[in-house]
């Protein structure tokens, strides 16, 4: 249902390309990890693999479990509820595990949280907690990175100004990116391959923030 509703919203608010990189697979099983900008984003994201064919568990803040609806609709569907700084935090990572083996793909913003930044554009992503490579670690399963952009554009900076972003954002139709990137299996040390996710992923990142422009990625 999220993955429909992503496809209705997402074109209503801004105008979604997407790319790949040669020999992209999401293969049942893989942990799908991208950057995280935006309230924006995850719709984003979704709409995009859903183009793609794919309709992952998101693992996402546990707060969304208490918006009516919302969170019912999340718990249906076998999503990831993350409590940051609880001791529930390691059963998200066995619900993904779980989920993993059970060929599903699953979605991870392995920076923990959103930019504190009140500005629209766009940077590179932030460090990497070690949830992901702990998952991958755990499971074996491959790392899909992805990179989107403009979600900024439709949503960011203070509560008025986040509000004012998505009344306005069907008139202004912001463009928006997702690069998928090639699959590739983390090895090495969680220091490694937390740093090798990152490095992934801001590729495929700089990537969707090129073909919209953005100087931040023209500059790198």
């Amino acid at each position: 249902m999220l993955s429909r509703i992503a496809d209705i919203l997402v074109p209503a608010v801004g105008r979604l390309s997407v790319t790949t990189d040669p020999g992209t697979e999401l293969a049942p099983g893989s942990i799908i990890a991208a950057n995280h900008t935006s309230l924006a984003d995850p719709a984003v994201v979704v709409a995009a693999l859903h183009r793609l064919g794919a309709e992952p568990v998101i693992m996402a803040a546990a707060g969304l479990w208490r918006v009516p609806l919302l969170g019912r609709a999340l718990a249906r569907e076998g999503h990831i509820p993350v409590f940051r700084g609880d001791r529930r935090a390691a059963a998200a990572l066995d619900a993904a595990a779980e989920a993993l083996g059970q060929g599903r793909l699953v979605l991870i913003y392995a920076e923990g949280g959103l930019p504190r930044r009140k500005d629209v554009a766009e940077a590179a992503p932030g460090t990497f907690r070690s949830g992901l490579a702990r998952l991958a670690e755990h499971t074996g399963a491959p790392v899909v990175p992805v990179g989107q952009a403009g979600a900024r554009r439709v949503t960011s900076g203070s509560t008025a100004k986040q509000l004012a972003g998505l009344v306005t954002a069907p008139l202004r139709r912001p463009d928006l990116h997702v690069h998928v990137g090639a699959p590739l299996e983390l090895t090495g040390g969680r220091a490694a391959q937390t740093a090798r996710a990152r490095t992934a992923v801001t590729t495929a990142w700089r990537t969707a923030a090129s073909h919209l422009g953005e100087p931040a990625a023209l500059a790198a």
